[in-house]
């Protein structure tokens, strides 16, 4: 993946809106979070099992509530193969249900997220930790 993607972001009962450049493929994931005028609001990265992220316009503070290892995790969730994640999954003790656009993963009986893919969108809903992401682009090419 190599492309602008449009994300909108509930938490805590706010909204946040970011563009973004994301480029991902088996060995890395790299995020540059833009506002409307362009101007970078932030870079997340995933290299090496290590998970960074630096922005001079998002608080400290605010990073007590969005852990960037979640949102690295998330997006897993949405984008990798399902048959890849099964069994990282399992070591946790959770499942993973594919079914037509659908993602559900499971602790026990609850579902914990739930990801939705609708033509270039991705909704994921975090019911565990409490926040829901969409994610707009040409998800066309991508299973």
């Amino acid at each position: 993946m190599d492309m602008a993607q449009f994300f909108s972001t509930e938490f805590r009962g706010q909204n946040y809106f970011f563009n973004a450049w994301v480029i991902a493929n088996e060995s890395a994931v790299e995020m540059v979070f833009f506002n409307e005028m362009g101007t970078s609001v932030g870079e997340l990265s995933y290299r090496n099992d290590a998970v960074t992220f630096s922005s001079n316009v998002i608080p400290k503070t605010a990073m007590r509530y969005i852990k960037p290892e979640n949102v690295i995790a998330d997006f897993q969730l949405c984008f990798y193969d399902p048959v890849l994640l099964r069994k990282p999954l399992q070591d946790c003790g959770l499942v993973m249900e594919t079914n037509e656009g659908r993602r559900r993963i499971f602790n026990g009986n609850e579902v914990i997220i739930d990801i939705k893919k609708t033509g270039n969108t991705v909704e994921l809903v975090n019911h565990l930790r409490g926040y829901a992401y969409t994610l707009e682009g040409d998800f066309s090419e991508i299973r």
